[in-house]
């Protein structure tokens, strides 16, 4: 997975990276956004404009946010609460809207701010 969104993107997502990502690979849980590993291309164009500098390549995430690695691909490959199947990797976000829904791991933290 080369591009992960961490803890800071919570309760923030103000979705600059979303309008830079030429792949259309973010997409938007409740509360935070997070990219889909097989669709990301590492182009890192979503890195410089995150206001609150919550994106990073895997192996770069601060030791807090490392917990989010597993939790993107859990976003898009484990069934999330509410839905019927996983989203897998649909091609664009796009394609699908705002999920409207977060990973237990995410829906479980504190508020930012």
């Amino acid at each position: 997975m080369p591009y992960v969104i961490g803890g800071a993107c919570l309760d923030v997502m103000d979705k600059a990276c979303t309008e830079e990502c030429p792949v259309d690979c973010i997409y938007v849980g409740e509360r935070k956004l997070y990219i889909q590993p097989r669709e990301c291309i590492d182009c890192g164009a979503c890195e410089p404009v995150c206001p609150v500098e919550a994106i990073a390549q895997d192996r770069m995430l601060e030791p807090e946010d490392e917990p989010h690695i597993d939790d993107s691909s859990a976003f898009f490959y484990e069934t999330l609460p509410g839905k019927d199947a996983p989203i897998g990797s649909p091609g664009g976000s796009h394609n699908v809207g705002d999920i409207g829904v977060d990973t237990p791991l995410v829906a479980g933290l504190p508020a930012n701010g």
